[in-house]
């Protein structure tokens, strides 16, 4: 990329950054580099305005910040959270860590699952998936720490590989990823009178083929719209950025959008949330 066109792109990030608590935010959503060298397709705009990002980039296939209902995931490293705060600012969801594996509970997560519900944000719970572990096993965890609750959202298992695990660095077959998750997501279903979400990245997605296990996706992808990295595939919630920032939160936080008006989350509500 040539030096000036750098220097127009980085100015219009910044402008994102600067903007994160006023009511409109700037961002460059497209950069062709042709004959002409030129830059095309700012856009101006920014739903929920209080929400902001400390690393901003240039997005190209499309941006988040149209989208009107946007939420956050969260685990103990977010600390202390004034709920009241963050849904006052627009936060309209929350998915919190409750699970891992087979033996582990996150500290924060009865904490988070009592102080969202009385600050009136729909909130439900993820499961980190591990690998050594079979998808019956962890189900049975999960459903072990995670009430069913009238109101609660979905359970959601986040799939991802963990190249860093010292205790589980097994690497499955698709196949056999697909057959366990699968039982997994019959089991939570059954308890939960809802079909489980799946969370993952482009990597594993890519890798495994879990596109075929018939789940709502949560799809992260926080350099590009899931248009371009998930080229065909439905999703109900896109993770956009893992450092963001909003009222509420001392640092930052998992960003997240609904893809979706107000009127069709509404429905989404009435329709997946548990009974």
């Amino acid at each position: 990329m040539k030096l000036w066109i750098k220097a127009v792109a980085l100015a219009a990030v910044t402008a994102l950054a600067a903007c994160g608590g006023g009511p409109t935010r700037r961002v460059v959503t497209d950069i062709s580099i042709g004959s002409g060298q030129s830059v095309q397709g700012s856009f101006t705009g920014g739903a929920v305005p209080l929400l902001g990002d400390t690393a901003p980039h240039v997005w190209t296939s499309g941006h988040p910040y149209n989208l009107p209902v946007h939420g956050v995931d969260v685990s103990r490293y977010q600390g202390d959270v004034n709920w009241h705060q963050a849904r006052a600012s627009g936060i309209n969801f929350a998915f919190i860590k409750a699970t891992e594996g087979g033996d582990h509970s996150d500290p924060a997560f009865r904490r988070y699952w009592a102080e969202t519900r009385a600050a009136g944000i729909p909130r439900g719970a993820y499961h980190f998936y591990y690998f050594c572990r079979s998808g019956a096993e962890q189900a049975a965890w999960f459903m072990a720490n995670v009430p069913r609750e009238r109101g609660a959202l979905p359970p959601v298992i986040d799939l991802e590989w963990n190249h860093q695990s010292r205790s589980c660095p097994f690497k499955p077959s698709a196949a056999e990823v697909r057959r366990e998750v699968g039982i997994m997501m019959s089991m939570l279903h059954q308890y939960y009178g809802q079909r489980p979400i799946i969370y993952t990245t482009v990597d594993f997605y890519r890798d495994t083929g879990v596109r075929n296990v018939g789940a709502e996706f949560w799809l992260r992808s926080v350099a590009d719209h899931p248009r371009g990295t998930y080229p065909g595939q439905q999703w109900s919630f896109w993770q956009y950025t893992g450092t963001g920032t909003a009222p509420g939160f001392r640092g930052n936080v998992d960003l997240n959008a609904f893809a979706g008006s107000r009127a069709q989350w509404n429905r989404w509500l009435a329709t997946r949330s548990q009974r």
